[in-house]
């Protein structure tokens, strides 16, 4: 079973903000709201529920409903019957990773990867704060560069979204040894976003990875890519500058380009072979994706590990209830 989170589009998509219009709100908190504010609002407007653990809402009792999830609360407060649609009581320690290396800085729609994955970023940390969640915040490029503990406290949303605005300076790309200081700065278990390209040698990447996963964590891959470049439609012959390297080259796309998308589907398959074997969540973005989309992508993820994490601790709760162990966890 592929461990890539399915890409279909939300409910009531039509109703999201463009990429594009979203990228001239110049304040990176108001971006972060505007999506949030438009998620929720397409949310309350679908038919489709369940998904999401983060929160807690209700709708109106309708007979053949599980009384179960009846909040008798409510209904002193009401006299009207109300169910709970999503509920999990356990708040969520949540550190993003994010990729502050020059390759970021390409974009061919008038804004860049890294305006769309520090948008993402704080779009992640903006809802995450707002359910009393911890959100911490690693930036890198070949090396770790800024860390911020998760925490929930008065002015720490402020403070990770100052570090997420902070312009670019580095140069290559260098998975592995961010990862490796984020396993280790990470002591207690939660969930670790990387927000990334992930346009850059794999080697090592998969030790890192699984470190993060033997120690408990989950994690989740959001890789970010430009339309361009996972298509590669050019028509016209051009000069194009490696921004990490400075390097120039004069390319004929129609030579160039069956050579290219073999390289980068390579890539992909090597990508997916690592996260499929580790069971981590991997979610493919173009920056022309409305963003709304990728935190319904992340609480479906969540919802589906809540899910697994569950089934497991009931049957294990099952195994030691047969032995007559008492208070037996999994």
């Amino acid at each position: 079973m592929s461990s890539e989170v399915s890409t279909t589009t939300p409910p009531t998509a039509g109703s999201y903000l463009d990429p594009a219009a979203l990228m001239r709100i110049k304040h990176l908190e108001l971006r972060a709201r505007v999506v949030v504010e438009g998620f929720f609002s397409g949310l309350h407007r679908s038919p489709y529920h369940g998904f999401s653990v983060e929160f807690t809402e209700y709708r109106q009792y309708t007979p053949g409903d599980d009384p179960r999830y009846l909040d008798w609360k409510l209904f002193a407060r009401s006299d009207r019957y109300y169910i709970k649609r999503f509920e999990d009581e356990t708040n969520l320690r949540c550190h993003l990773v994010v990729d502050f290396s020059r390759s970021m800085d390409y974009g061919s729609l008038g804004y860049t990867k890294a305006d769309y994955a520090r948008t993402l970023a704080a779009t992640l940390a903006y809802f995450l704060h707002g359910q009393r969640d911890a959100a911490g915040l690693t930036t890198f490029d070949d090396k770790l560069l800024d860390y911020l503990p998760p925490r929930y406290r008065a002015g720490h949303l402020r403070r990770l979204l100052l570090l997420l605005e902070r312009a670019a300076a580095g140069t290559a790309t260098s998975l592995p040894k961010p990862l490796e200081r984020v396993a280790e700065l990470l002591r207690k278990r939660g969930v670790v976003v990387v927000v990334s390209d992930l346009l850059a040698p794999l080697d090592g990447m998969a030790e890192q990875l699984a470190a993060l996963v033997s120690r408990g964590h989950e994690v989740t891959l959001f890789q970010v890519l430009d339309p361009a470049e996972a298509k590669f439609e050019f028509t016209e012959p051009a000069l194009f500058v490696d921004v990490e390297s400075g390097r120039e080259l004069y390319v004929d796309p129609t030579a160039t380009r069956r050579e290219y998308l073999r390289r980068f589907e390579e890539h992909e398959r090597k990508l997916h072979e690592t996260t499929d074997c580790l069971g981590i969540d991997l979610v493919r973005l173009t920056t022309d994706r409305p963003l709304e989309h990728a935190l319904f992508d992340f609480l479906q993820a969540r919802s589906r590990r809540g899910r697994t994490t569950r089934r497991r601790g009931q049957s294990s709760g099952a195994g030691a209830g047969s032995k007559g162990t008492a208070g037996g966890k999994a």
